[in-house]
């Protein structure tokens, strides 16, 4: 073995997973949170997510918050944001292979995203962190989609 560590100390997939996450995250353009998300399909990354604005919009970090200077708190009108999520990026990026894959994200996935998550069939979310909006947890309780909480 090239590091001398024994097979066993390996870290599990989910956190593996997640670790490339936090990473993809700071790629976010957001000035209120860093999110990642990551798309695996048989242990093997299909697209990765952050948010920040549309192609071609400037970026929040060099705009501002359009949510910070309307004074709206987290997890409500989320269509005051000219930002995309890192679950909707990461969802259009796989397309169809999204089917039956995890998908990975660093806090819980808003309603609108749950709802992506859904119809995009993501079998499994595995969730690092909280959001203040957990009604989108409740949907994929509801979808049957399992969630794990790292």
């Amino acid at each position: 073995m090239v590091s001398g560590k024994d097979r066993s100390e390996r870290i599990p997939w989910d956190e593996y997973w997640m670790n490339i996450v936090h990473d993809v995250a700071k790629r976010s353009t957001c000035l209120r949170r860093q999110i990642g998300a990551l798309v695996v399909k048989n242990d093997i990354i299909i697209s990765t997510g952050y948010n920040g604005a549309p192609r071609g919009f400037p970026h929040c970090l060099d705009a501002g918050c359009r949510r910070d200077q309307l004074h709206i708190a987290s997890g409500e009108r989320h269509e005051e944001c000219v930002g995309v999520h890192a679950e909707q990026n990461a969802l259009l990026q796989s397309g169809r292979d999204a089917e039956d894959a995890t998908l990975y994200v660093n806090a819980f996935p808003c309603k609108i995203c749950a709802k992506l998550i859904i119809n995009a069939r993501i079998r499994r979310v595995v969730i690092s962190g909280e959001y203040s909006d957990k009604e989108g947890l409740d949907y994929l309780n509801k979808a049957g989609i399992k969630l794990t909480f790292l």
